[in-house]
């Protein structure tokens, strides 16, 4: 006779009771995964995430309240989690994945790892890290209605990076407000303000730090009193952005001052933000008249469009824009509302000084009207059902695990609409390890295509190491006879190798280089081959795969249709620092591919094709010495939140 406890074997919930878990992520998914993990039994997990909670997470992040507003996601995740199972041991780390302090070592106390984010560097490395501690890794990811549930474990399937993918379209909503750290970012917060000042107002497109928001306060025990204090938030009454520009008449002066110096300067407050990223620095348009204008008045060249404009460039595109603006709104009468058009020059103009004045704010490169033209696109809301659809399959996976059943697991697609068969959840069998992978491979090795006169190794590390493969930070040396290191992750090393180019270090055609990232275990052996006949402004091809710089993939119109510019996700910092951040990589797979599942069976089924959803993407042992310190580049996001681009 089989004894059960509840609903499972008594021999795999004495294995739930006693086995370490890791949750990477407490936010939509990782909430709800929480709650299904210590309601099924487990009870030694670990959650870590950076993130702080918002106000606007709370439609969706069910272990949140209003009074947990400010505080850490994970802490507050575990002391909700807590009230289900009181005999829990739960542990929970406000901070990022990616830190050198979470090594193979900590990877390799679990008996199982499960992912709730949403930025690829993170999950790249979270990939990475269980593959070197050979600990199981349940991957998911969700896009409005669309989700995905895939196991990885080393030599048995397909790692996370296996698949090469498609150039990134999305990227965590959470970023916007308070911390971008991409263009992208800068872009949407200017069409979120857009409607605020001059279209129908949401809301959830709030684009400022509210003065008013417990989290203000930032300490927890003032952020929970002030939470509490009253309906009006902080006994401070909220006044929308709309109302407050009428009030000023939409003074152009008045707008600039009040977004990106008096708003920035509140965010400075909040200290804890800036002690792993770099600070913003705000503007003052007076200064900048009185100032910086005129060592700016330099002649353009080229197309106007292409051309990207200094700061006060910016500023008196902003004033003009804002003025134009203002006058189609009077011309339209009380209560007329404008609706932002990427084809409507007024409505771009703004949106294109807006977002460069952020993004110089921030310290990125500022763009062209074109470049942001090109970037603007639509949102896909959060749904807190697919999250909770996701959750629940990420632990029927474990169960499989951990009842030894590991072959019986597959990827697991969740559909907008139900297939040809009626079915909205599609199985299909797990693929195995890519001969060609350039993770997983028993020595992981690539070509990569560039001009050794032109590339420089400061591009080397940051463009092609550490944004396409992913690296955290790595260590590079030629394999010329002589060990020669070209690029050390020890801070000082070889600063004055940055601005070199390949070229300078004998570095041509056929040359071969090692790369090593000691927090990853990773080893990656690099074949360079010279070319001067790259497409313009690409940088460099992986042999094997479309150019860098390929044109996004067409959409589909359907899709289109039925996305929404209305969602806004969290306000509070990004965990995501100078890695580009990604979407879910959701994909659809054909009716006819399609498997029956069944969670304790391991018969064997026809793999399936599977195509990517076109509007939702979604080694060796180093001999060289351990690092010691490493900052962080890049950190892990959450949120599952994801805005899409077409």
């Amino acid at each position: 006779m089989v004894h059960l406890v509840g609903s499972l074997r008594k021999e795999l919930a004495d294995s739930l009771s006693s086995c370490a878990v890791l949750v990477v992520g407490a936010g939509g998914i990782g909430c709800e995964l929480l709650k299904n993990l210590v309601l099924t039994g487990f009870k030694n997990i670990e959650v870590i995430d950076l993130d702080t909670i918002d106000v606007s997470n709370l439609n969706r992040q069910f272990l949140f309240q209003k009074k947990h507003v400010g505080k850490s996601k994970a802490q507050v995740a575990k002391e909700s989690a807590l009230q289900f199972c009181p005999s829990a041991n739960i542990t929970a780390y406000h901070d990022s994945i990616m830190n050198p302090d979470y090594n193979v070592e900590f990877f390799r106390k679990f008996v199982l790892v499960m992912n709730a984010l949403d930025n690829r560097a993170a999950r790249n490395h979270v990939n990475r890290m269980c593959l070197a501690a050979d600990i199981p890794l349940i991957e998911s990811g969700t896009a409005g209605y669309l989700g995905q549930v895939s196991v990885i474990k080393k030599g048995m399937t397909e790692c996370y990076e296996c698949q090469p993918k498609p150039t990134q379209k999305t990227f965590p909503g959470c970023t916007i407000r308070n911390t971008p750290s991409e263009p992208i970012h800068c872009i949407v917060w200017a069409k979120y303000l857009f409607n605020q000042l001059f279209g129908e107002e949401d809301a959830d497109q709030e684009v400022s730090p509210d003065t008013a928001d417990p989290e203000a306060a930032w300490n927890p025990e003032e952020t929970a009193a002030r939470a509490t204090a009253s309906d009006k938030d902080g006994d401070i009454k909220r006044v929308s952005t709309k109302e407050w520009a009428r009030s000023t008449g939409y003074d152009p002066v008045k707008l600039f001052n009040k977004l990106f110096k008096d708003d920035i300067m509140y965010l400075l407050t909040m200290d804890k933000l800036w002690k792993k990223r770099k600070a913003p620095t705000p503007l003052d348009w007076h200064q900048l008249e009185n100032g910086v204008r005129p060592q700016e008045e330099t002649p353009a060249t080229g197309l106007k469009d292409q051309q990207v404009l200094g700061v006060w460039g910016c500023c008196q595109l902003f004033q003009h824009s804002v003025e134009t603006l203002r006058t189609q709104l009077q011309d339209r009468g009380d209560g007329a509302e404008l609706v932002w058009d990427k084809d409507d020059p007024p409505a771009m103009d703004f949106v294109t000084a807006a977002a460069n004045l952020r993004m110089h704010i921030f310290s990125m490169n500022m763009k062209s009207r074109f470049d942001v033209k090109s970037m603007a696109g639509n949102i896909i809301p959060a749904i807190a059902t697919t999250n909770a659809v996701i959750a629940g399959l990420i632990v029927l996976e474990g169960l499989k695990i951990l009842s030894g059943e590991i072959e019986s697991c597959r990827s697991i697609f969740l559909n907008k609409c139900p297939n040809l068969r009626k079915k909205l959840l599609v199985p299909c069998i797990l693929d195995p390890p890519s001969a060609n992978c350039y993770v997983c491979a028993s020595r992981p090795e690539v070509t990569v295509k560039l001009n050794v006169n032109k590339t420089a190794v400061l591009a080397l590390q940051d463009r092609i190491l550490k944004e396409r493969f992913g690296m955290v930070a790595p260590d590079v040396q030629i394999e010329d006879g002589k060990g020669t290191i070209l690029i050390s992750s020890e801070e000082g090393e070889t600063e004055a190798n940055n601005n070199k180019f390949l070229s300078d270090f004998g570095i041509r055609n056929g040359s071969r280089l090692q790369a090593d990232d000691f927090l990853q275990d990773y080893t990656l052996l690099i074949n360079v081959l010279h070319t001067e006949e790259l497409e313009r402004d690409v940088e460099f091809e992986v042999v094997g795969e479309a150019p860098d710089k390929a044109p996004p993939p067409q959409t589909n119109q359907e899709e289109v249709n039925s996305i929404t510019n209305g969602n806004k996700d969290s306000a509070q910092p990004s965990t995501s620092s100078k890695a580009p951040s990604d979407d879910d990589d959701i994909m659809i797979v054909d009716s006819d591919d399609e498997e029956e599942a069944s969670s304790s069976s391991a018969a064997p089924a026809t793999t399936g094709t599977k195509r990517k959803h076109p509007d939702a993407e979604t080694g060796e042992t180093s001999t060289k010495r351990p690092r010691t310190d490493q900052s962080n580049a890049a950190q892990d996001d959450d949120d599952d939140d994801i805005i899409a681009l077409d």
